[in-house]
C-alpha cells in the first residue's frame, strides 16, 4: 500500500514536469528537454515497478534523444539553432524502420525474455514513441504525429496497469501534440513566408 502511494505520488511529480516540458516543445522552447530528462528519470522508476520493461527501455532512449535533441536544437550542423522543417523522404524511411526495426526487437524480447502480459502492445508503443523522438531531435515537424500514435496506443495500456495518472497525461499530451502540430506549421508557414519576402 505504501509503495502504490509512493508511486502515486511520483506519477504526479513526473506528471508535472513532463506537462511542462511537451508545453515547451510546443512552443518551440529548447528548454523543453530540461524538463523532460527530470520526468523521464521519475517515470523510468514508476515503470520499473509495474513491470512495463519496454517502456523503461523507452524512456532510456528518450533520455539519450533529449541529450542529443538539446544539443541539436542549440547547435545543429551548421553550429547555429536549428529550425523546423518537414521530413525528407529518407527521413521518412529511417523512421519507418526505426518502427519496424523497434517493434521486431521488443515484441521478441517481452514475449521471450520478460514477464510482460502485454508485450505487442507495449512493443508497438515503444516502437512510435521511438521513431517521433528521433524526428523531435531532428526538428521534424512529422515527430507529433508519430508521438500520438504512441499516445494513442498508450492510453488504454496505462489504465489496464492501473496508472490512471499517467494515462491522464497521456490524454493530455495528445492534445497538446495535435496543437504543437498545428503550431510548428504555423512556424514553417511564417517562415516561408518571410523568407519569399526577403527574395
Amino acid at each position: 500500500m505504501e509503495l502504490l502511494s509512493q508511486l502515486t505520488l511520483l506519477q504526479w511529480v513526473g506528471t508535472g514536469f513532463g506537462v511542462v516540458q511537451v508545453l515547451l516543445a510546443r512552443q518551440n522552447n529548447i528548454h523543453n528537454y530540461l524538463f523532460g530528462i527530470v520526468a523521464i528519470l521519475i517515470s523510468m522508476w514508476v515503470l520499473y515497478q509495474s513491470k512495463l520493461y519496454a517502456d523503461i527501455l523507452l524512456n532510456l532512449y528518450y533520455l539519450v534523444m533529449s541529450i542529443y535533441g538539446w544539443f541539436y536544437w542549440k547547435m545543429g550542423k551548421q553550429k547555429e539553432e536549428t529550425p523546423i522543417s518537414y521530413s525528407t523522404k529518407n527521413e521518412h524511411g529511417i523512421a519507418m524502420g526505426i518502427v519496424v526495426g523497434c517493434f521486431a526487437l521488443m515484441a521478441y524480447w517481452l514475449g521471450q525474455h520478460t514477464d510482460s502480459d502485454v508485450p505487442y502492445w507495449d512493443a508497438v508503443v515503444c516502437a512510435f514513441a521511438w521513431a517521433g523522438m528521433w524526428l523531435m531531435a531532428k526538428r521534424k515537424i512529422e515527430n507529433w504525429i508519430y508521438l500520438n500514435i504512441s499516445n494513442l496506443i498508450s492510453i488504454p495500456l496505462l489504465i489496464y496497469k492501473g496508472l490512471y495518472i499517467y494515462a491522464g497525461l497521456t490524454a493530455f499530451l495528445f492534445i497538446v501534440a495535435v496543437s504543437g502540430y498545428i503550431k510548428w506549421r504555423k512556424i514553417l508557414a511564417d517562415e516561408t513566408e518571410g523568407q519569399h519576402a526577403r527574395v
